[in-house]
């Protein structure tokens, strides 16, 4: 990833000759029209320096982080990127190591340390990013269409034998995800009775992997998914219906005996560095796309091979409208 942010930043630098070039060459005084232009444009959006975003494990946020980061980078912003787990990101912010988190799955522990109510209050909210988080419990389309009844929990102990691997130690095998993520697999396991083994895959890609082999080979798999995510694109993996969602039934992590909620994933900042209120701030509270949005970016990235930086590109090129609505100032 560091080599394309120099390519570019290296072919950025060469157009801007490029441009200079052309207009000492062309009418008298276009080169200090230019500058004026430009010097009146910073005035007005204030200086925007650089800009430290966290990028989370999962190609959903790359999305989200890189697209950010090319308009940001289009306004005068020098972005740093840089790989974090989640809790360790918000950690960031009262440092000034981080000054963005561009999706918040649902964190109460860190709001509580980190936001002004609670905590040491150096970090807030700058609002939802458009993104709806489903989190859940799935199985490949081919085993819910065999086995209806497997997309109800009362049934899971019925299969549980089916979905036995090696590493199940003699139960069903439930698929966690990379362990930084939010998740009570376990809780939920053992607080409904189910004879299932949470065995984690370790990251996401490994997650996707197993689920394309399941479909492929229509062999037993359920584990931990969410949405957004480009794969359902390609397999529309089927939920399975836990204990209903309520209020507080997640509060005590070893209790937890319910389905995850739909969320409405927030963008959090530094409040520091917000309160800075420049161009790449202003960015960040317009910044607002659909699931749509950040599944394609994440499909140009997970399955076309594109670098992060050119799937954002790509994205950008194609969909000035919402750039455009979202530099305004």
């Amino acid at each position: 990833m560091t080599n394309h942010r120099k390519r570019g930043a290296r072919l950025a630098s060469v157009s801007a000759v490029a441009v200079l070039t052309l207009a000492a060459c062309g009418s008298g005084g276009s080169i200090s029209e230019e500058t004026a232009a430009n010097e009146e444009k910073a005035a007005a959006g204030g200086e925007c320096g650089e800009v430290n975003m966290a990028v989370n494990p999962w190609v959903g946020y790359e999305a989200d982080a890189y697209v950010y980061g090319a308009v940001a980078e289009s306004l005068g912003c020098t972005m740093n990127y840089k790989d974090l787990k989640e809790d360790v990101s918000w950690q960031g912010f009262g440092t000034g190591e981080v000054d963005i988190v561009m999706e918040d799955w649902g964190h109460p522990d860190l709001e509580d340390k980190f936001f002004a109510e609670k905590g040491d209050g150096s970090a807030m909210e700058v609002g939802p990013i458009g993104n709806v988080g489903v989190i859940g419990w799935f199985v490949p389309p081919w085993l819910a269409k065999e086995h209806p009844d497997i997309l109800d929990w009362n049934n899971l102990n019925k299969y549980a034998q089916d979905f036995a691997t090696s590493e199940s130690g003699g139960k069903g095998q439930f698929l966690g995800a990379d362990p930084s993520y939010v998740q009570f697999d376990e809780a939920i396991v053992s607080n409904l009775g189910l004879d299932f083994k949470v065995v984690f895959s370790g990251s996401e890609a490994a997650s996707i992997t197993a689920f394309q082999k399941a479909e492929e080979n229509k062999e037993f798999l359920i584990g931990y998914f969410y949405e957004p995510q480009w794969l359902f694109a390609d397999i529309d993996l089927q939920r399975v219906a836990l204990p209903e969602y309520t209020d507080g039934c997640q509060d005590d992590p070893a209790k937890v005996a319910c389905d995850y909620p739909e969320t409405d994933l927030n963008k959090i900042a530094s409040t520091s560095w917000m309160e800075e209120d420049g161009p790449a701030q202003k960015l960040l509270q317009n910044f607002s796309w659909t699931n749509d949005d950040q599944n394609l970016v994440a499909k140009y990235i997970s399955e076309d091979g594109m670098s992060p930086e050119e799937a954002a590109a790509k994205w950008v090129e194609d969909n000035q409208d919402k750039v455009d609505a979202w530099t305004q100032s």
